[in-house]
């Protein structure tokens, strides 16, 4: 009874099929003998068919390659602000590229009649294969079609804001450079910051779009430059192209002071209002008999002309960077242009001043030969700056001799200092102290 009770309430062993009853349970032989139910299969439930299908929540698969089904226009706001903006700048910087190409193609054509009635050679363009086999007045006029035939193409692109232009072939010069400098139209956020910085300091200067040009005389040095044949040189000693070295200027007053902060070479004149000129104008010369020289009614009308848009006119011989070694201050003649562009592009009150200085080295070579007090005036502020220079130089290697001094005197104390025991060490540290505090109580009854 007890084995039954437990079977009914899990208390007892399952005894497995092929295991036979005991013998003296023959009233249980039923239970033992019937096999154990099978669990009832699960069925897993579909809602494929019949039945209401649960409701959508997410748009139905579609091929990878359909976007319009995937995505909206609204989902590309970030990227449609980017490429709108990148075509901005990129509409911007086409459109003032272009400005500053046509504005140096202007000034080439406004000025390529001048330089090719001056040069015989003008442009990077070499000469041409055309005047090959001509000769005399024939080659000259033929070097003159062709460069006044080049035009706007006279400028040679550096950069989205620079221009350049070079000529060579003249008498008293051995070739000019020509350097245009424009606003960076194709980038206003820069030109912006230039505006900005220069309006609060002067030493920026503000932006505007200037020529420069620089007119190299020869100076005697024909035959070094420009090699002829031989026995050329006998002809070449009446035409010598030499003239007295000086530094003298026509600058416009607004201008005057930044000129004189960024070039030595001005630095070393003096400045005076010249009643033949117009108020805005003045002289920085280094004597008067030069003024009286150089200052013409021809030079007085062609700057009055330019107006505004004239800078300098500066002829010198000084470097342009204070020289720093006696090098350096070796004399070298050049001829300085500046003025700017005109925002109409007209440049009919801007040629004479730039004719004028493209055949000054004429009146110079001609006339520039000074009396020997002028000279002596003139050499005199040379040889100041050349003494400078050597003082300089002679303190910078005193001072490195000191130095050496020094270091030498260390290394041997501390060979000496390295060579004692410990109680030798701290005996000599305090005789060295003493020494030291002796030098100090000196010092200060001498100040006493």
């Amino acid at each position: 009874m007890a084995q039954v009770l437990n079977n009914l309430f899990g208390g007892g062993k399952p005894t497995p099929d092929h295991v036979a009853a005991p013998a003296g349970d023959s009233d249980f032989g039923d239970f033992v003998e019937g096999a154990e139910p099978a669990p009832a299969p699960i069925t897993p439930v579909s809602h494929t068919l019949g039945g209401v299908p649960p409701a959508q929540t997410l748009r139905p698969y579609t091929k990878w390659y359909n976007v319009h089904e995937r995505y909206t226009w609204s989902d590309f706001q970030v990227e449609g602000a980017i490429l709108l903006a990148f075509a901005v700048v990129l509409i911007v910087h086409l459109i003032g590229a272009r400005l500053n190409r046509n504005k140096a193609k202007k000034w080439s054509r406004a000025h390529a009649a001048p330089l090719a009635s001056e040069f015989a050679l003008v442009g990077f363009s070499g000469v041409p294969s055309s005047t090959s086999g001509k000769s005399g007045d024939e080659l000259v006029q033929a070097l003159n079609d062709i460069n006044v035939a080049k035009g706007e193409l006279l400028a040679k692109e550096k950069s989205l804001f620079e221009f350049a232009t070079y000529a060579t072939g003249r008498a008293n010069v051995a070739f000019l450079d020509v350097k245009l400098t424009l606003k960076k139209r194709f980038n206003p956020l820069t030109a912006l910051f230039e505006n900005v910085f220069a309006f609060f300091f002067e030493s920026f200067g503000d932006s505007a779009d200037v020529m420069e040009a620089i007119l190299y005389p020869f100076d005697g040095r024909e035959a070094q430059i420009v090699p002829g044949p031989p026995g050329s040189s006998e002809l070449r000693k009446d035409g010598k192209t030499s003239y007295d070295g000086f530094v003298w200027a026509i600058v416009h007053k607004e201008r005057m002071k930044q000129v004189r902060e960024d070039r030595y070479d001005v630095s070393l004149t003096y400045t005076k209002d010249h009643p033949k000129l117009p108020s805005w104008l003045t002289v920085m010369s280094e004597s008067a008999e030069i003024t009286d020289l150089l200052l013409t009614p021809e030079l007085i009308n062609a700057a009055t002309a330019a107006g505004d848009d004239f800078e300098y006119l500066i002829v010198s011989d000084q470097p342009l960077e204070k020289p720093t070694t006696i090098e350096e201050t070796t004399p070298r003649k050049r001829i300085f242009l500046k003025y700017r562009l005109p925002s109409s592009n007209d440049y009919s009150n801007l040629l004479p001043v730039f004719t004028y200085f493209l055949r000054i080295t004429d009146q110079l070579v001609s006339s520039a030969k000074f009396r020997p007090e002028v000279l002596r005036k003139v050499k005199s502020v040379r040889d100041d700056a050349i003494r400078q220079i050597q003082k300089a130089a002679e303190d910078e290697k005193a001072e490195e001799r000191k130095l050496a001094q020094e270091k030498a005197k260390k290394a041997k104390r501390d060979a000496e200092l390295k060579a004692l025991d410990a109680k030798a060490q701290k005996k000599y540290l305090e005789k060295e102290r003493e020494k030291e505090m002796k030098k100090a109580t000196k010092r200060q009854t001498t100040r006493a």
